[in-house]
């Protein structure tokens, strides 16, 4: 247990203590953590064996689920934050149109570009893991954007309109890759599953936006009985734990497999709350001042987590290279059309589908379940791939793209440590 908290001390400070580094070349802080996690996973100070210094293997690296499951709860939670209804009125509609196109448009030229990579080399990928893996190309990381736009303060009409968009991302994400996934196994097995093409899917996200809404109104009553703010907090706190626990139960009703979507129920929850409370906002910025340790953790652990072993398979490199050209080509043009044709400004229209970049925790939980294909283990590999790529450069074209549409300040030398000494 003790080797336990020192890992978790070191791999707090080793970020820390590298954004200050990427700092000086104007790199998001996010992009440190991912690194640092590197650094002291298995495949660098790890491989010393040392017990408390970084990470010994990707298997110790598991064991911290639960801290990595937890951050990504807390993050979907600020995200319900930004479902207010004025903001839904003002532009859920096009958030929705561009959030579902966007999605099917990178799914559909993924499916192109490796259905002809298996046409002309048939025994690098079969059709069903390419089938797959486009579904997995329109899943976008939320967490990454998110903290490249805490740490800026961006605001600004795209800030607003793509936190909407990862948010619906993922609702979307996860019905096409259920439908792709269910029609990969009919092909590879001869036989289609209704229930899990159409049933399971559905059964799944409304199970999530009904729990989350549940726990939403739940958190609103019970945190009436409160009245100091550090009360107000830690019920709050312990709320979305709470939600995080019960979003990872699976149970079996007749035939029909449930389980939850832990971004949808989170966000749902956050979402529900915001809206019934009225001091929901004040509130909300003291979870998210909390949970800033767990974030940077969260990274560190997601960069510890990538495994550098596929950069050693040929056939791994070249289907990711595609896979990456085809997913960004997808996610650049799919979110300007549809910016195009909900009639947004020419600078969201040219910067949006950058943004969208970005990918983690919920396409390797897709690739995980695609594993039981025939050659699964390959797309597992393609998404790890991927991920390496996108995680390390996507926060700092997601940082580009809001500087260039002027919804982040340029940085300056603002120092807490100052403002506090003159205050």
């Amino acid at each position: 247990m003790e080797f336990f908290l020192i890992g978790l001390a070191v791999a707090m400070v080793g970020g820390l203590m590298l954004s200050r580094l990427t700092r000086l070349i104007h790199l998001p802080a996010v992009t440190a953590y991912l690194v640092a996690g590197l650094l002291l996973g298995p495949f660098c100070v790890g491989a010393l064996q040392v017990q408390g210094l970084g990470f010994n293997s990707l298997a110790q690296v598991e064991t911290f689920k639960i801290v990595s499951q937890t951050a990504l709860g807390f993050i979907a939670f600020s995200m319900g934050n930004e479902f207010r209804l004025k903001q839904l009125k003002a532009m859920g509609k096009s958030a929705i149109i561009i959030g579902i196109l966007q999605a099917v448009i990178t799914t559909i030229v993924v499916d192109i570009a490796l259905i002809a990579l298996h046409l002309c080399f048939p025994t690098m990928i079969s059709i069903p893991c390419a089938i797959t893996l486009g579904a997995i190309a329109s899943a976008t990381a939320p967490a990454a954007t998110m903290m490249v736009v805490r740490q800026y303060k961006a605001d600004g009409p795209m800030t607003r309109l793509l936190m909407l968009v990862v948010a619906i991302d993922d609702a979307v994400g996860l019905l096409l890759f259920s439908v792709s996934f269910g029609i990969a196994n009919a092909l590879a097995s001869g036989a289609v599953s209704i229930l899990a093409v159409v049933v399971e899917p559905i059964v799944e996200i409304v199970l999530s936006l009904a729990l989350g809404a549940a726990m939403g109104w739940l958190l609103h009553r019970v945190e009436k009985f409160f009245h100091s703010r550090s009360k107000r907090m830690t019920i709050s706190i312990a709320f979305v734990m709470l939600t995080v626990g019960l979003s990872m139960l699976e149970f079996k009703v007749g035939p029909v497999n449930c389980g939850f979507s832990l971004l949808l129920v989170c966000m749902m929850t956050g979402t529900i709350f915001c809206n019934v409370c009225p001091t929901s906002e004040e509130l909300m910025e003291r979870v998210e001042n909390w949970t800033m340790p767990l974030n940077v953790l969260f990274f560190v652990l997601s960069g510890a987590e990538l495994d550098l072993n596929v950069l050693a398979q040929p056939v791994t490199l070249i289907v990711g290279v595609v896979y990456i050209i085809a997913r960004s080509l997808g996610k650049y043009y799919g979110a300007a059309s549809s910016c195009s044709m909900t009639h947004q400004p020419k600078p969201i229209v040219s910067h949006l589908g950058i943004t969208l970049l970005p990918q983690a925790g919920v396409a390797l939980g897709m690739a995980m379940t695609a594993a039981t294909l025939a050659d699964g283990a390959l797309a597992r590999n393609v998404v790890l791939f991927s991920v390496l790529v996108y995680e390390l450069v996507g926060p700092a074209l997601t940082k580009r793209s809001l500087t260039a549409v002027g919804e982040i300040r340029p940085e300056g030398r603002t120092s807490a440590r100052k403002l506090n000494e003159a205050s």
